[in-house]
């Protein structure tokens, strides 16, 4: 599987450049983008912006690579992910639309830290790092709003570490269904995000045969039901419960 080669614009392995929708007639109105239009208008920012459309599955960054820009989600869903010891993957966090994918290299940094796969037909808007780096330099309002966005990242990365830290098993796990649900809501009873059980247990920090174990138990009690890969939480709040001494919903 390859990924979007960055440092030409143009995309390989089925993903492609195209003309796409207007910022001013985006629906993601919590783009940081769409946020900032109007002091954006006189450095004609948006003029810049490619359009990327990616296919389910595929990798449109490769940890490691060099950082030539940022991707913002116009539509689908991507796995942003890390490699661990052992070549053992790491989710970071799930994104969609409105989301900003590959700010963790942006900046001082000179490759990407992370990689991001497409979980779904994926529609991307994607503005290079000389671009950017101008607008912000003659734009303290967009600054200001990046710097804001920067420090809740930070927040939530950290609120993660000690989520890894403090919980068991079980927890991470039950932690794990209760931000896919707050991220991404249900549908006629199940998480609007299909992932398969390694993707829990990468998400969570454990392994496969863990999260079957808990799930397996989770449904005895009553608190989950599934249906192949798709999981419901028969009752949101009785699992809130679960961890509610840990204080862990910052992450969304």
């Amino acid at each position: 599987m390859e990924a979007i080669t960055k440092t030409t614009h143009k995309a390989r392995s089925g993903a492609r450049l195209f003309s796409g929708v207007v910022c001013n007639s985006c629906d993601n109105i919590n783009c940081l983008i769409k946020k900032n239009l109007s002091v954006l208008e006189s450095s004609n920012f948006t003029n810049y912006k490619s359009n990327i459309k990616c296919k389910k599955g595929q990798q449109f960054i490769i940890e490691g690579a060099p950082v030539n820009g940022l991707f913002f989600i116009l539509k689908g869903t991507v796995k942003v992910f890390r490699t661990g010891i052992n070549g053992k993957e790491q989710i970071v966090r799930f994104a969609k639309e409105g989301e900003i994918i590959g700010h963790r290299g942006f900046g001082t940094e000179e490759y990407y830290s992370i990689g991001a796969i497409a979980l779904e037909n994926t529609t991307l808007c994607y503005f290079s790092k000389d671009i950017l780096q101008d607008t912000l330099r003659n734009n303290p309002e967009f600054t200001y709003d990046m710097m804001l966005f920067y420090a809740n990242e930070l927040n939530k990365s950290e609120s993660k570490v000690k989520s890894l830290s403090q919980m068991t098993v079980r927890e991470r796990i039950v932690d794990t269904l209760l931000y896919i649900h707050r991220k991404f809501g249900d549908v006629n009873g199940f998480l609007n995000l299909p992932l398969s059980r390694r993707e829990y247990a990468d998400y969570a920090g454990t392994s496969e045969e863990q999260v079957i174990r808990a799930f397996s138990a989770l449904k005895k009690e009553g608190l989950i039901s599934a249906s192949g890969k798709k999981i419901g939480i028969n009752d949101v709040n009785l699992l809130k419960k679960e961890i509610n001494e840990h204080n862990f919903f910052l992450d969304t």
